[in-house]
């Protein structure tokens, strides 16, 4: 299993849960010992998107704003990233490495794994997660 820095993990997962923070993204990956780390967090989604790189590997959580005109409430969702330049082994590894992340950042509402930047777009994320979220009613308006 992969090494995780918790405490880091867990600071960044608990600022974008906190309703009084801006944090909307948690960006974690690897350092130079292979261990996940806090990488950096922020309150604008396109500066999320433009973290991910073709050549890297990461995972994010992010808070979306879902519901209808009468009712708003913050969804979250994890992400694994794998970019399209990353090597076969590497890879492979998310697919364990990304469990002991998850044991850090518990709630989340959908998760996505995806090397396609349009994938990852806000409507396509809000998308989903109306669809996750089962009925969607409103106001018609």
């Amino acid at each position: 299993m992969v090494a995780v820095d918790r405490d880091g993990l867990f600071s960044a997962y608990e600022a974008v849960r906190d309703d009084k923070t801006e944090e909307e993204w948690a960006l974690f990956g690897y350092d130079d010992s292979n261990t996940v780390v806090h990488l950096k967090s922020g309150s604008q989604y396109d500066d999320f998107l433009t973290e991910l790189k073709d050549e890297e590997r990461c995972y994010a959580y992010l808070r979306i704003q879902s519901g209808d005109e009468l009712s708003k409430r913050a969804k979250f969702v994890f992400v694994a990233w794998i970019g399209e330049n990353v090597s076969g082994m590497k890879k492979a590894k998310v697919g364990t490495d990304k469990s002991s992340v998850k044991a850090v950042l518990k709630n989340f509402a959908i998760e996505i794994s995806t090397g396609e930047k349009h994938e990852l777009e806000l409507e396509e994320v809000r998308a989903a997660v109306r669809k996750a979220g089962g009925a969607n009613y409103g106001t018609g308006q």
